[in-house]
């Protein structure tokens, strides 16, 4: 009985006293980086928005967009990946933790055996020499964590599934600006081929107006062969403009897990011109992006192995306990005579390992290192991409405005040139002329719109996925 209560009383007393046992290795504290208070492109205070949710794509009013972000975010193979390894770390932290705990088994065993009759010491007559064996007992190991060595694994691992969780947001994030680009993308495509039917169609009326022409005298087949060419030119441009939309269609039926996607043709010019920052917008919000949390949580991760690996280097404490039964006949193991009992205290420190455990220390402190780096070199990143981003929106929307007034003048003199060529005050080439700069303005003015918003996703990204006004 006095072991027992030995033996409790040293774990009761290693429960009261393992709280307030040393932590090896430092404590972690995020590191100061040089960034402005302030990103350095600022938008301009007209068409802007305080707050942006979380769910930014429904800021373009589009059921489709909408629909087709649900289904990237329920079916993408990458989303997928990411929450199997948030699982995979999530189990992890915890066998991490249940090392915290004793851990109890149950070990029982039977035997039957036959010793010899004719050895060197024979057996006394009418000895049996068949003997039977039974044994049960419930055994307890616990490594008292004087050194905090298994709290920094558990920091550490808990650290890793944060940042597991933080990988998963950020594939999310890449999976939404990766849709709604390709999206934009598709509409613009479909905004082009529409002109370009247009023009196909308004090109094909000068090929037969120059050939009734050639007909009556009036033109030459030099003019007639013009208009082929520039027809037969649009035609083609006309196909290549039908297979990208094809392709990108392709693209956001892998992106959403849908292969049979069929997306319907939409007009492009009804998307709202989508909102810009708040002046003024603090720097401080790019720790709400995911890959800089995740990164952050990798170097916590990091910071506290070196705690792990500098426990390694003090005496391992271990309490050993078994209790249970043993008797040559199953009935009687429960006996109180049967009863059998062990109970421990072991210690195992490193004497000499030729620098092995040391070594350890010095690779956790530069992986720490590491990770510190591909920190700052996030939030350089970061910064860069929202300025980035601020920029074009910016000059994206100034460049829009321009096209818009090119294009407009550009079919004005169109319709100039094709009515003199009409009353044959020009020649035909002024026509051509023409059609090929109103074509190129229609063009591009689509293009800028598709690349303004376009650079209003990616604003949306590099912010994390939204943004709130500072706090006064």
């Amino acid at each position: 009985m006095m072991p027992r209560l030995k033996l409790t009383y040293i774990a009761v007393l290693a429960a009261v006293l393992l709280p307030g046992c040393a932590m090896m290795g430092p404590d972690y504290q995020r590191p100061e980086t040089p960034v402005p208070a302030k990103f350095t492109e600022l938008a301009d205070a007209a068409a802007t928005q305080a707050e942006i949710s979380r769910t930014w794509w429904q800021l373009y009013n589009d059921p489709i967009l909408n629909d087709l972000v649900a289904k990237a975010q329920a079916s993408n193979t990458d989303i997928k990946l990411a929450v199997a390894r948030v699982e995979e770390a999530d189990a992890y932290l915890r066998e991490v933790g249940a090392a915290l705990f004793p851990q109890i088994d149950l070990n029982s065993s039977a035997a039957r055996s036959r010793i010899t009759q004719l050895g060197a010491t024979p057996l006394p007559s009418g000895v049996n020499p068949i003997r039977e064996n039974y044994n049960i007992r419930l055994g307890t190991s616990f490594e008292l964590d004087f050194w905090g060595k298994l709290r920094r694994a558990k920091e550490s691992a808990r650290a890793q599934a944060m940042a597991t969780h933080y990988a998963r947001d950020t594939v999310d994030l890449s999976l939404q600006g990766l849709v709604a680009s390709n999206y934009l993308l598709l509409r613009s495509l479909e905004s082009q081929i529409a002109l370009s039917k247009d023009s196909l169609h308004s090109r094909e009326e000068s090929l037969a107006l120059t050939q009734r022409r050639l007909e009556g005298g009036v033109s030459s087949a030099l003019d007639v062969h013009q208009a082929q060419v520039s027809t037969s030119n649009l035609t083609a441009q006309l196909a290549d403009l039908v297979r990208q939309r094809a392709v990108v269609e392709h693209q956001l039926a892998v992106l959403t897990g849908d292969l049979g996607l069929t997306i319907p043709i939409a007009d492009f010019n009804q998307l709202p011109t989508p909102p810009m920052p708040p002046v003024g917008l603090p720097s401080s919000l790019l720790e709400s992006r995911p890959d800089i949390r995740q990164a952050e949580q990798s170097m916590v991760a990091a910071n506290a192995n070196i705690g792990v690996a500098k426990a390694a280097l003090f005496p391992t404490i271990s309490l050993t306990a078994n209790y249970g039964g043993e008797s040559a006949e199953l009935g009687d193991i429960l006996k109180s005579a049967a009863r059998i009992w062990t109970g421990g205290l072991s210690l195992n420190l490193p004497i000499f390992d030729s620098g092995r455990l040391n070594s350890r220390v010095d690779q956790a402190t530069a992986q720490q290192k590491q990770t510190l780096a591909s920190y700052e070199a996030a939030i350089q990143t970061a910064f860069k991409e929202v300025n980035d981003a601020l920029v074009n929106l910016r000059q994206q929307s100034e460049r829009e405005a321009a096209l818009e007034a090119s294009r407009e003048s550009s079919k004005k003199a169109l319709d100039i040139a094709e009515n003199r060529y009409k009353a044959g005050y020009s020649g035909y080439l002024d026509v051509l002329d023409s059609q090929r700069v109103y074509n190129d303005a229609a063009l591009a003015y689509v293009q800028s719109r598709q690349a303004r918003l376009t650079a209003s996703v990616d604003l949306f990204k590099a912010l994390g996925g939204g943004w709130k006004a500072a706090e006064k």
